[in-house]
């Protein structure tokens, strides 16, 4: 089983929502976890946004997942965490550096103590950005359990 899913579904680290008005609500919401585990200070959100707002929706990947993470090792980072929101509805970030439009409706909100931390975290999260069965599996999740048998039927490659 997929080491980071089995964290972020047995840490109370997930969320689920129909939809949100907003792409800053979408990072808000994804942050909560995170927030309430005291990986981050509330303010952490807020920095994502600032991101985005200033490089634009660069973690925006294909097949509808996002990774929302703050830049340059943000002072209110208590601990290296991952949260995850699954949306019904995908919620539109803008229009990408191409110009087409980035939607997502997975987000896996990335919050690392040190750039080291954050590879690790990329690197385990670029594993679940590559099996597309996973992340359709995932789009369906509506429990914490769900994720888990997700990562049962999806093991990811390059895992030991």
């Amino acid at each position: 089983m997929a080491e980071l899913l089995q964290q972020i579904a047995e840490g109370g680290l997930c969320r689920f929502a129909d939809s949100v008005p907003s792409w800053q609500e979408a990072v808000r919401l994804g942050a909560e976890p995170l927030i309430e585990g005291g990986y981050v200070d509330a303010g952490y959100s807020e920095q994502i946004i600032d991101c985005i707002r200033r490089y634009g929706p660069y973690m925006v990947f294909d097949h509808g997942a996002a990774m929302p993470h703050a830049q340059q090792e943000p002072s209110c980072v208590r601990r290296t965490g991952v949260s995850f929101l699954r949306l019904r509805e995908a919620v539109d970030f803008g229009p990408g550096a191409d110009g087409t439009p980035k939607t997502a409706r997975l987000l896996f909100t990335l919050a690392a103590r040190d750039p080291e931390e954050h590879l690790d975290c990329i690197r385990s999260l670029a594993y679940i950005f590559l099996n597309e069965p996973l992340l359709d599996d995932l789009m369906a999740a509506d429990t914490p359990e769900d994720i888990l048998a997700a990562a049962e039927r999806h093991p990811l490659e390059g895992e030991d």
